[in-house]
């Protein structure tokens, strides 16, 4: 069964992702054409908060100030005027759970009388395939349905870790092993030692959300780097020097360093970050992912101040310890699982006992995870792009076919396209970007339009 109540004449974009770069991409399409209908596919219960911003737990703190978190690069005081609207909140790092209140009040007010009534959809299926084969993609959805399109965009966002190195993990189950990070229930994790397999800012989620007396944290990573914490930053410009490799981006950087400080000379980076990383050669960016990406990772992704507070007394208590080191094995055992971990610098391991693990290594880029990108890339329209980041992508968001080439009517956004363009998780960069492929999308349907128009004979 096809789904096709929507007129050809009104040009139909299905988003497959309803969280923050699913929500806000459909925003600006239907803010910047007044006929597109555009149909929002999620397949969770909850459209706009996503796996990031859906938590309820009132230890998740946003890692960026209210100040830059509005939705729209236009509007930058939008999120703060809601909050000073809600109940007179001001600048500061809130809840996360708050945040996704902020994207529920966007998609009501996008579906509402004063947003676009009927040319927002929600869709809540999965999508499974899609043919692109016909004249208009068609979307296969997982309950049987398909929509037809004139384009789609990919925001589904990447899936969960990819599996702990050296874990075995068939024969490990709950509650001793955690392979989702994000399925934690605090109140039947066991007391105890417990090894959180990473150290960025999954890892301090999960630390704060299991934080318990009865509960230690050994966190096991290549460099045993945790992030830093936020503080006072001047607006600075960017650094004198050049930025034309990643040697070269750090020899500026510090200098600049030396006189704004390291939290404005990181931040003053921002802006061009995507023209910086795009000026890098591929085997650039390699060396940069290699050796310095942890070291980027802890100055640019930052705890709130109140997180790092936490964090240090559990440091100071004794309760989390912080290994340079490896995991090169994971195995169950009678109570718990037994780790052997490879200190950095050292030639033998050394085992230990832990009452449970937990895998905070951050998102998969494993793109046969999904269904839909499996189905893609089984079809040669879809492939990893050359880092193994996400997908690959043109500078325009356009999906690359197996042989680079664009592909008509697809396009990714969000965490899916780190890269082309690196930093794409936070929200004041997936902000820009869902502007961008919006007008970008916008942009080819007229020009598809136009070089349909029948010529009218003289």
């Amino acid at each position: 069964m096809t789904d096709g109540s929507a007129s050809h004449a009104a040009p139909t974009v299905v988003v497959v992702g309803g969280g923050f770069s699913g929500l806000l991409t459909a925003i600006h399409l239907l803010d910047n054409d007044r006929q597109v209908i555009v149909r929002l596919l999620e397949k969770s219960e909850t459209f706009g908060g996503g796996r990031a911003y859906g938590s309820a737990n009132g230890q998740h703190l946003l890692n960026v100030r209210a100040s830059n978190m509005s939705a729209f690069p236009d509007r930058p005081d939008h999120f703060l005027d809601w909050l000073q609207a809600r109940d007179g909140t001001g600048d500061g790092f809130v809840r996360r759970g708050v945040y996704g209140e902020y994207l529920q009040a966007l998609l009501r007010g996008a579906l509402g009388e004063g947003g676009h009534p009927g040319r927002l959809l929600l869709e809540r299926d999965e999508a499974v395939a899609l043919d692109l084969n016909g004249t208009r993609p068609s979307v296969r959805l997982a309950l049987g349905r398909s929509l037809t399109a004139d384009a789609v965009v990919l925001a589904t966002g990447l899936g969960l870790p990819a599996a702990a190195p050296g874990a075995a993990c068939e024969g490990i189950g709950a509650p001793a092993y955690f392979a989702d990070p994000w399925s934690l229930d605090p109140a039947t994790a066991p007391a105890g030692d417990i090894l959180l397999i990473g150290s960025g800012l999954t890892m301090v989620d999960v630390a704060s959300q299991l934080d318990r007396p009865d509960r230690r944290f050994t966190v096991v990573s290549r460099h045993g780097l945790l992030p830093r914490s936020h503080g006072p930053a001047a607006v600075a410009p960017l650094p004198d020097g050049p930025l034309t490799t990643p040697r070269e981006t750090l020899r500026s950087l510090r200098a600049h360093a030396a006189v704004v400080g390291w939290r404005s000379a990181v931040d003053s980076l921002r802006p061009l970050t995507p023209a910086i990383w795009r000026g890098w050669s591929l085997a650039e960016r390699r060396r940069f992912l290699r050796h310095g990406r942890a070291w980027w990772d802890v100055h640019r992704h930052r705890m709130a101040p109140r997180i790092a507070e936490r964090m240090q007394r559990l440091a100071d208590e004794g309760r989390l310890s912080v290994l340079a080191a490896r995991l090169e094995s994971l195995e169950p055992a009678a109570e718990g699982l037994v780790a052997r971990l490879r200190r950095r610098g050292l030639r033998s391991a050394e085992t230990r006992t832990f009452a449970a693990a937990v895998n905070c290594t951050g998102l998969s880029a494993d793109i046969l995870g999904a269904p839909l990108l499996r189905d893609l890339a089984g079809q040669g329209r879809l492939r990893p792009d050359p880092l193994k980041l996400g997908i690959d992508v043109d500078d325009a968001f356009r999906v690359r076919d197996t042989d680079g080439a664009p592909v008509a009517g697809l396009y990714a956004v969000g965490p899916l396209v780190r890269g082309a363009r690196w930093e794409s998780v936070a929200v004041p960069d997936l902000r820009k970007q869902t502007a961008e492929i919006a007008a970008t999308l916008l942009a080819d349907l007229r020009a598809e339009r136009q070089a349909r128009r029948p010529v009218t004979p003289c």
